[in-house]
Parts: C-alpha cells; sequence; structure tokens
C-alpha cells in the first residue's frame, strides 16, 4: 500500500537525514521511479522533502536526521495526516502508525494533526466514472474542514451556509459532508458552483464519526439504486465483468446447470436490461418477467432499425 509506503519513507529519512531514490527503493522493496514519485508526494504534500541535486546528493528533511517529528510545523504536520488518514481508513496497522506519529509531535499540533487525519475517508467502490484528478475545490474545502470554518457553497445555482464535516473520496469521485439548517446533507464537489471559506466558526458535533457517517450515506443511496433486482445465469468464468458492472450490486446466489446464478440490481427495470443487454446469450435472466421483457423491447428495437434489408425487387 502506498500510504504505508509514505511513512516508511518518512521515518526512513528522519533517521538518516538525506537518501537516494535507490536506497529508499532498496529499503521499500519497490522499483526506483516508484520510490521517487514517493518521494515527489511527500513534498508535494508540503513536507520538508527535497531533492539535493549533484554528486552526494538525494532527498533530504530539511533541518537534518531526527528521530521524531517535532520539527515539523503545524502546517506540515496537518498536510501529513491529510496525506496519510483517508489511506488509512479501515487499515488497522496504518492507523496504529498513524497514532504514533501523532504521540511524536507537540503537544500544540496534536489537535490539528488528529483533525486533518479525521477530515477524509476513503472509499475505494466508485458510483460510475471516477475523476481524474480531484476538483480544484477539494483542498480549500479540507482546509475548511480541519480549521472548522463555515463555507459558502452554490450548488446547483442555491446558495447556502454548511458547516463542513468531512470529504469523502469514493473512487475519484469527492463529496462533502456537511450540516446545514435542514440537517446533515452530502454534496458531489464536482457540481458545487462555487464555494467560499468564511471567518465563522463552524458546528462540528463532538461524537461525529466520518466513516460512521459515510457509510450511512453509501447505506442510503445503495438503497435507492437497487430498488430493483434480477436473476440471472452466466458462465462462472464471465463472472468477475458481471461484478464490474454492477459493483455491490451483484451477489452469487448459487449455480445451475454449471452456471453461476447472480443476482444483480438498479435503481429500475430499465436501467438492469440495458446493462444485460450487450451481453446478448451470454447472460439469461431467470426473473422477474419485467426485465425479460424489457430485454425483449430492446432487441425488437434494435432488429428494426439494423436488420439487413433486402434490396428493392429481390
Amino acid at each position: 500500500m502506498r500510504a504505508d509506503r509514505l511513512v516508511a519513507a518518512l521515518l526512513l529519512l528522519q533517521a538518516r537525514g538525506r537518501v537516494t531514490a535507490s536506497e529508499l527503493a532498496e529499503e521499500l522493496e519497490v522499483s526506483v521511479a516508484t520510490a521517487r514519485r514517493d518521494l515527489e508526494a511527500l513534498s508535494a504534500a508540503g513536507i520538508p522533502v527535497y531533492p539535493q541535486p549533484g554528486r552526494g546528493g538525494g532527498w533530504q528533511l530539511v533541518g537534518g536526521a531526527r528521530t521524531d517529528l517535532s520539527g515539523l510545523t503545524a502546517a506540515e504536520s496537518q498536510a501529513l495526516f491529510l496525506l496519510l488518514g483517508p489511506a488509512g481508513s479501515g487499515e488497522p496497522v496504518l492507523a496504529s502508525a498513524l497514532r504514533k506519529l501523532v504521540h511524536a509531535l507537540p503537544a500544540t499540533f496534536r489537535a490539528d494533526a488528529e483533525a486533518a487525519a479525521r477530515a477524509v475517508v476513503s472509499d475505494p467502490a466508485g458510483w460510475g466514472e471516477a475523476e481524474r484528478e480531484p476538483p480544484a475545490l477539494v483542498r480549500a474545502l479540507r482546509d475548511a474542514v480541519v480549521r472548522r470554518h463555515k463555507v459558502r457553497l452554490t450548488y446547483r445555482g442555491t446558495e447556502r451556509l454548511v458547516d463542513p464535516l468531512g470529504l469523502a473520496d469514493k473512487d475519484g469521485t469527492w463529496y462533502l459532508v456537511a450540516g446545514t439548517e435542514a440537517g446533515r446533507r452530502t454534496f458531489r464537489v464536482d457540481r458545487v458552483d462555487s464555494a467560499e471559506v468564511t471567518d465563522l466558526r463552524a458546528e462540528r458535533p463532538d461524537d461525529f464519526d466520518l466513516p460512521a457517517e459515510w457509510a450511512r450515506v453509501v447505506a442510503e443511496m445503495e438503497r435507492r439504486r437497487s430498488l430493483v433486482s434480477a436473476v440471472v445465469l452466466i458462465d462462472a468464468r464471465f463472472l468477475p465483468v458481471l461484478r464490474s458492472h454492477f459493483a455491490r450490486h451483484c451477489e452469487v446466489i448459487g449455480q445451475e446447470d454449471g452456471r453461476v446464478r447472480a443476482r444483480v440490481g438498479a435503481h429500475l427495470v430499465r436501467s438492469i436490461a440495458e446493462q444485460l443487454a450487450g451481453w446478448g446469450a451470454m447472460v439469461e435472466v431467470v426473473e422477474p418477467e419485467s426485465v425479460r421483457a424489457e430485454l425483449a423491447r430492446i432487441g425488437r428495437e434494435l432488429t428494426e432499425r439494423y436488420a439487413e434489408r433486402r434490396p428493392a425487387g429481390s
């Protein structure tokens, strides 16, 4: 995992003061290119790691070798935990490492570092095509979460003042969880028209748990997206592809005639049929009849449009 490599790289820099990409690659058992990208990621996140060109150069942790994190500034500490915190979601070993790093910080920085680590949750299961790059607003919203500043959002043409509670990175698509006058709401960041971080103090419940809240949001969204299901039969070798199409909405429920019996789901009968139509005879829909009928309708529509037409007089 990249996050634990970043922690290891930082600790190695603290111990030695300076390392080359080759030395780091050997220590972490990765390629030199991967080691260089990890060092660049630490530097880009605001950690005081810089390359030293020339003979005898390498990558250096500014301030010289040291065995703890007491040399980091408040901003650098936040940058570290913003970088590593999301990747630690659900990873006990990395979470333990982050806790140890927190205790190594000066007491005055710990609260901000812990807030940064809790600001973002990572969810690798996507709901569709992922964004290649995080929206430009992510950094500003993330800072607003950490510093507890209210944000004035314009979302789909409607302006509102919100209390930012956390960000979720769902396979490259970012969401803001925020408190509003109407209760907690989730905003897709790439659909935010504008966002202004104010100087007003944001309200955040003491018992707020971002991973738990995001799990609730996902469960509710999945319930809405999966109101219809169908049982299908498919050759076992094609099951991984079917799962990639339906993600969490594909469940193996048995076997029949050498094929896998699975249940797939979506929010509409038409949505299931449209996703299965391209499979042709490789997938057999057992039930419900509504999905079978919709597939038949799609087949007739395609036949009418694309069936070979004989030349006149033949």
